[in-house]
């Protein structure tokens, strides 16, 4: 799932995937901006066919987080 969300992260920001790491945080590692954040999670949904609750997405600041949370959306 890691391997994933690097992939999809580089859909939205100039971060090359080696330097994308479970600790990096999305908005103050990554430079996401909210929008880029909520675009990249409704694009997740449609890949992954799962529904990212909104009011916990909004708990997630690192990559490793983002991991954990769609693993377990993922079962």
């Amino acid at each position: 799932m890691f391997e994933k969300l690097v992939e999809v992260i580089g859909n939205y920001v100039e971060v090359e995937g080696k330097d994308i790491h479970p600790e990096s945080r999305f908005m103050e590692d990554l430079g996401f901006t909210s929008f880029d954040f909520m675009s990249m999670l409704g694009e997740l949904e449609d890949e992954l066919d799962i529904e990212i609750d909104q009011q916990e997405a909004a708990n997630i600041r690192t990559v490793g987080e983002a991991t954990a949370y769609l693993e377990k959306l993922k079962g």
